[in-house]
């Protein structure tokens, strides 16, 4: 089982949804690092559901303990060990699914694949409560990326058939993180979070649940970061990416909607502005040929729709081999879009610093 991830920069996760804590083990962070406490609890908290009206109800306190690779609050240069706590948990509701996997879940393949040995309580290692050792590490390094003059920001850009207008997506990206933090469904506009938000609760009312599109950008990258072929600036992203549960597509630039353009569409001119190389448009999303192009790199993830729903579903018995109707009981967002947008800042921003620190080593 391999729960690592990076070059220069390396992330292992640890933990369960239902075990005693998760966290994450950090190597590569340079020595000295400043470290500031209270803004990687801050960066914890956006993902907790606590204040949010159309979240789970499980309320962990997700209060972070760091024991290793910081010493008067910067980085030693070892391995930064840190985790939370489970301490809302509640196994009953998921016994009587040992036999009965629910559909949309990796219970199947997981009880194939570890022997029936794997706990999946919560979800266990395939839960999005594992995310909390991801967005430490992509806190850790935000001190890193700022000295480098790189910024990240995500953002929810629609849930379900509800989307956020073009316009409100031309502000500068500090105007766009400021309008974004407005609401609790992360979307820079405030009429389509309403439209939002009322589409999440009529789901939930309905006991099913809904998905939705999340959009990184990044702005200050060095041109030229990356490497070809094998291991390109986005193959790496998407990589990391993916490995938040419920992410089911990655695209870069227009993506997919490149399909209906032609070649004279899609292309972007190069031009000089003020002195700097630019293009007038940005369809390849701030890479070409796995290398960063100077111009700000756009990214959006697709969210599938919670897995975990409220309505009677078909399954059946493992032992018996027969047809079951299943309920999943518990606690369960409808919707996971608004709490994954700073799980997709921070994975993003940590693939980044590891980009950067690689070019450093060269």
């Amino acid at each position: 089982m391999r729960m690592s991830f990076g070059e220069a920069l390396r992330v292992t996760v640890f933990g369960s949804s239902h075990g005693p804590e998760v966290g994450s083990v950090v190597e590569g962070l340079p020595p000295g690092l400043p470290v500031d406490l209270a803004q990687v609890q801050a960066a914890l908290d956006r993902r907790r559901p606590v204040g949010r009206r159309l979240a789970t109800r499980r309320a962990e306190p997700d209060r972070l303990v760091l024991t290793e690779g910081i010493s008067d609050g910067r980085t030693t240069g070892g391995p930064v060990v840190g985790y939370v706590r489970n301490e809302d948990v509640r196994r009953g509701p998921y016994r009587p699914l040992e036999d009965v996997p629910r559909p949309g879940h990796a219970d199947y393949p997981a009880r194939e694949r570890y022997d029936g040995l794997m706990d999946l309580s919560g979800g266990g290692i395939f839960s999005g409560r594992m995310t909390v050792g991801l967005v430490l590490a992509g806190a850790l390094v935000r001190p890193y990326l700022t000295a480098k003059g790189v910024s990240v920001l995500a953002f929810t850009r629609s849930i379900h058939d509800h989307s956020v207008p073009e316009t409100a997506l031309h502000l500068p990206l500090p105007e766009l993180e400021a309008a974004s933090r407005q609401n609790e469904l992360g979307a820079p506009d405030a009429l389509a979070a309403q439209a939002m938000a009322q589409t999440i609760e009529e789901a939930r009312r309905s006991g099913d649940s809904v998905g939705g599109i999340i959009e990184a950008r990044a702005e200050g990258l060095p041109v030229g970061l990356g490497e070809p072929f094998f291991d390109p600036l986005e193959g790496s992203l998407a990589h990391a990416l993916f490995a938040i549960p419920a992410i089911k597509g990655v695209e870069f630039g227009s993506g997919f909607s490149a399909a209906g353009r032609r070649g004279s569409e899609n292309n972007d001119p190069y031009e000089w502005v003020g002195g700097e190389l630019r293009t007038r448009t940005n369809h390849a999303g701030g890479i070409l040929g796995g290398l960063a192009t100077g111009m700000p790199l756009v990214l959006r993830v697709v969210v599938k729709p919670t897995s975990s729903i409220a309505r009677e579903q078909d399954s059946v018995s493992l032992s018996r081999r027969t047809p079951e109707r299943l309920v999943v009981t518990g606690r369960h967002d409808p919707c996971i879009v608004p709490r994954a947008v700073p799980v997709v800042e921070h994975v993003t921003g940590f693939v980044l610093a590891d980009f950067l620190l690689r070019r450093g080593r060269a």
